[in-house]
């Protein structure tokens, strides 16, 4: 069993910035982030292998997210940049063996109970 914890979601102006964290607990896998706008499917945003040394990103997100881990910490951290209003979703951490090749909700096994971005034009 596999449990996630994310912080760090919060109100920020746009073209700012913020970093996700989650802290898992149980065993090493993939881990990523998916989000959920209101009214809108999860959608994948990024994702990170067992060792940190891949990484996948969202059309959308590229160039202004950064996905890394810190395995030491169990911990994976989403750096977001250049925020757009967008982008505004509650964000969440996801894990699962699959994520590498199946990045859609409907595989992952792990979430994390998610954290609200809101980003202010």
């Amino acid at each position: 069993q596999v449990q996630l914890v994310e912080s760090g979601g919060g109100l920020v102006q746009a073209g700012g910035s913020l970093k996700l964290s989650c802290t898992a607990s149980g065993r090493t896998l993939p881990m990523g982030w998916f989000r959920q706008a209101p009214g809108k499917e999860r959608e994948f945003v990024a994702a990170i292998n067992w060792s940190g040394n891949n990484t996948y990103y969202a059309n959308s997100v590229k160039g202004r997210c950064t996905i890394s881990r810190d395995n030491a910490k169990n911990t994976v951290y989403l750096q977001m940049t250049s925020l757009k209003p967008e982008d505004t979703a509650v964000y969440y951490c996801a894990a699962d063996s699959r994520l590498e090749v199946y990045r859609r909700s409907r595989f992952i096994n792990y979430w994390g109970q998610g954290t609200q971005v809101t980003v202010s034009s």
